[in-house]
């Protein structure tokens, strides 16, 4: 059993007949007992979380005309004949461009049984150095979904938007979540800070009012800022890559079109350890901007005493110039029941949690 299983305890698997989102020991069963989850190389130490799998990118990048979801007809190799401009090795390192569109073969694979679906999203780091990423599938219709029972490879689409990246075979840029049977849709009565809510989606309302003393509350990336080697921690400096955004006062924050931000919500998020949850990246309701690039959010996340964390935010506006109040509506988060209660939580035990009790943080990459 390798570094990554040691703290999962196979023999607690869930009820098979039991609906909604897998945990982790049951995604560790589906690697090394019934095959429904493949790689090319044994599982990487804490690759498995407590709702989901992190995705390795694989030896090989193809740069690509544009952005393509290969259809019913199509397998993503089929596309790739036709849009591929540059196959690079990046067994050992290499530089995704920003601006550019990228399609990686990963390392994991699926051979899902009837009734079992994935949903693919970024990593928490991913998102917050404005790398826009997807999980595609052959025959695939949509963008970071995996139909039920589909048996076959998993690609990612990699666009860096604002900072170029180097990357190597074995990055981790995305997660899967595995979920049997349809959606569960639990009554969410606990929202952060004591407050009640009604339904399986609450309200997210963001901060623009920061901390009493230094008034921050965010930041702004910086347009010709260097390269960030993925896989590397705390070795940029935020000054490099990043200008501080401070409180206007009553006047709210004004979103300049396409301009990449980092901010937090004015509530905690708590998540209890039997439910998952996932935050609505793009609602034309509140707003045209997106507030999420990396929406999953992992069981335990802020949940018990002392254990508070805000949701990080991942911020940019699009068409127009947009105002944001303290305290709005800028996106709702989307809670749905576990098969079963998780033998690992987030923060607990031997995972690598890097957003534990976390309030405005940036990715794990830059010298806190």
């Amino acid at each position: 059993m390798n570094d990554s299983a040691k703290n999962i305890n196979q023999n607690s698997s869930p009820d098979n007949e039991a609906s909604g989102i897998l945990p982790c020991q049951a995604l560790l069963q589906m690697f090394e007992h019934t095959g429904e989850l493949r790689a090319e190389q044994p599982l990487a130490e804490d690759q498995i979380q407590p709702a989901s799998i992190d995705l390795r990118l694989g030896a090989k990048a193809y740069r690509v005309r544009a952005s393509f979801l290969p259809g019913e007809r199509s397998s993503v190799t089929d596309k790739l004949k036709h849009f591929a401009m540059h196959e690079m090795d990046i067994s050992e390192g290499a530089v995704l461009e920003k601006g550019c569109v990228y399609i990686v073969p990963l390392m994991e694979s699926l051979a899902l049984p009837s009734g079992v679906s994935a949903a693919g999203n970024p990593k928490s780091s991913t998102g917050r150095v404005d790398v826009f990423t997807r999980l595609i599938t052959d025959h695939g219709s949509e963008f970071d979904r995996v139909r039920e029972g589909y048996h076959g490879p998993l690609y990612a689409e990699i666009a860096p938007r604002t900072f170029s990246i180097l990357v190597r075979k074995g990055s981790r840029l995305s997660q899967l979540r595995i979920r049997r049977g349809g959606e569960v849709q639990p009554e969410i009565t606990r929202l952060a800070d004591g407050e009640m809510g009604n339904g399986r989606v609450i309200p997210i309302s963001v901060d623009v009012q920061g901390d009493a003393d230094a008034g921050l509350i965010g930041y702004r990336a910086k347009a010709h800022a260097g390269l960030i080697d993925i896989d590397q921690k705390q070795h940029c400096r935020i000054s490099d890559y990043w200008e501080p955004v401070y409180t206007q006062g009553e006047h709210g924050l004004i979103l300049d079109p396409g301009e990449f931000y980092i901010l937090a919500s004015k509530e905690a998020v708590s998540i209890p350890p039997d439910y998952a949850a996932e935050m609505i990246a793009y609602d034309t309701l509140v707003g045209e901007f997106r507030v999420h690039y990396a929406g999953f959010f992992d069981p335990g996340f802020g949940h018990g005493d002392g254990q508070a964390a805000r949701a990080v935010l991942e911020v940019r506006s699009y068409e127009v110039p947009f105002v944001l109040e303290h305290g709005q509506t800028v996106g709702r988060l989307n809670y749905e029941k576990l098969t079963a209660h998780p033998d690992q939580l987030y923060g607990g035990g031997a995972l690598d949690s890097s957003y534990h009790r976390q309030g405005l943080a940036l990715s794990k990459h830059f010298i806190r």
